[in-house]
């Protein structure tokens, strides 16, 4: 969805850390001050270096309509970044000597019609389990909101197949996590909700932290919450997705726990960290299992995830991460475990968090980032827009593409993008986001070199 629509930019700066004066915290700011300005960034940012928070900034409002302002201690739904907490309690589960990962799935629900899957596959993702979002979609009543035993029992009565062999592959898998989650209860004989308050919350002073289905399948309201905002094309403002017909499942979905629903703020989320680097709620050995690659993503990336994490070596270090996406919300958590710095942005309007997190950790490495800046479309010749066509390879493939008078990046999941030119050899992302694609051109009028710049990282466009 496009997020060009000028709106009344009111930003709420909480300085807190002894190093705001620090360059690092003064160019942190200018990109971030640039990013509400210019594309809409609407969110909390919290970044620390070894636990001491050296930039920490709310941006925006966390209800539009009433115009209330974010604060440090908004309250914001995390999304895939809950799956980190449903991890620990498994992981707590099997330090206690309840449940072991080897355990099969059917051996606590014998109704799924899944065999041979463990919960060590369920929690990195190679389970092969189907996805009960796409499952109950048109099979459930949109008026009756589904919890976690309504899911399973819809698997165990509609039966759709495994997408592949357990352990063949991996494949996200949201279905795991929500199923992880009430093994949990059956294991633990509390609600997973009691169940993490009781032993991660309330015990790393997580006050602000919680299991929140949010107040379409409750009565119970967050004082101060960041309401979920999506920008609607045709009425050109921001909406809850309540009201968007198209994410009705915002509503009939609302009662399932696991893969999402932990709400929390920035500075939770901090207190969080620092117990996983200091497995304060973890065995030492668990811990260490957590954040360490237990089934493969991307060999050549050296991308693998861990327990409820994302763990990767490039060349700023060895991260641990993971995104979270919802209607109305984009959040992530980053730690550069080399450098001991953690980065926290939640969004609570769809921003590109992931793309921004990265842009933070260049800055913080004193790397060149591209500060965010406005674009103006040109007209050019379409048939001078044949020359950009093609195959090009950065971390991942992508193509070119003309179709008729514009240009299109298309991903190998053929997902595509429109771009514009505000030059004869720089193109500028036309779905509103800060994207750019560059190219520098040879004697004979042939690329010689293109770079992709997203969010301000500048990266090396290979034409094959």
């Amino acid at each position: 969805m496009k997020k060009l629509i000028p709106f009344l930019i009111v930003l709420l700066l909480s300085c807190k850390g002894k190093n705001n004066n620090s360059t690092a915290s003064k160019t942190l700011d200018t990109y971030f001050t640039a990013q509400q300005n210019l594309f809409h960034f609407n969110g909390n940012v919290l970044v620390a270096e070894k636990g001491e928070i050296i930039f920490q900034k709310s941006y925006g409002f966390a209800d539009y309509k009433k115009e209330r302002l974010l604060n440090d201690s908004s309250v914001f739904e995390l999304a895939s970044v809950s799956k980190q907490f449903t991890a620990t309690a498994i992981l707590l589960l099997k330090d206690r000597g309840k449940l072991k990962l080897t355990d099969s799935l059917r051996y606590y629900f014998p109704e799924l019609p899944y065999y041979n899957i463990t919960l060590q596959q369920m929690l990195t993702h190679v389970s092969g389990l189907p996805d009960y979002e796409s499952a109950m979609t048109g099979k459930w009543n949109p008026d009756k909101v589904a919890f976690n035993a309504d899911m399973i029992a819809f698997l165990a009565n509609e039966k759709p197949p495994v997408y592949f062999a357990p352990g063949a592959k991996w494949l996200y898998s949201n279905t795991a996590y929500a199923i992880l989650a009430t093994i949990v209860e059956k294991v633990s004989g509390q609600t997973f909700a009691a169940f993490l308050a009781k032993n991660i919350f309330e015990p790393l002073g997580m006050t602000h932290s919680r299991v929140y289905n949010t107040r379409r399948s409750t009565s119970d309201t967050i004082a101060n919450y960041a309401y979920g905002y999506v920008f609607d094309d045709k009425q050109k403002k921001y909406l809850l997705p309540d009201s968007v017909p198209d994410l009705r499942f915002v509503y009939y979905l609302d009662g399932i726990q696991g893969d999402g629903i932990v709400n929390s703020t920035t500075g939770d989320l901090l207190k969080w960290d620092r117990a996983i680097k200091n497995h304060s709620v973890l065995s030492e050995e668990s811990q260490k299992a957590m954040i360490t690659g237990q089934s493969i993503i991307d060999t050549a990336r050296n991308y693998r995830y861990g327990y409820g994490l994302f763990v990767e070596k490039n060349e700023l270090g060895n991260i641990i991460s993971h995104s979270g996406g919802w209607p109305g919300y984009t959040t992530m958590l980053t730690r550069n475990i080399d450098k001991d710095i953690t980065i926290i942005i939640l969004s609570n309007n769809e921003s590109h968090t992931g793309g921004m997190s990265i842009a933070v950790q260049h800055i913080l490495a004193g790397n060149p980032v591209v500060m965010p800046t406005t674009h103006k479309a040109i007209l050019l010749d379409s048939n001078a827009l044949e020359i950009f066509t093609g195959v090009y390879k950065a971390n991942n493939e992508l193509a070119i593409e003309r179709r008729g008078t514009q240009l299109f990046r298309i991903l190998p999941n053929g997902a595509s993008a429109a771009l514009s030119p505000e030059s004869p050899t720089h193109f500028f992302y036309d779905d509103g986001s800060d994207r750019q694609i560059q190219f520098e051109m040879d004697s004979n009028n042939k690329v010689r070199k293109a770079w992709v710049i997203a969010f301000g990282v500048k990266t090396e466009l290979i034409k094959q």
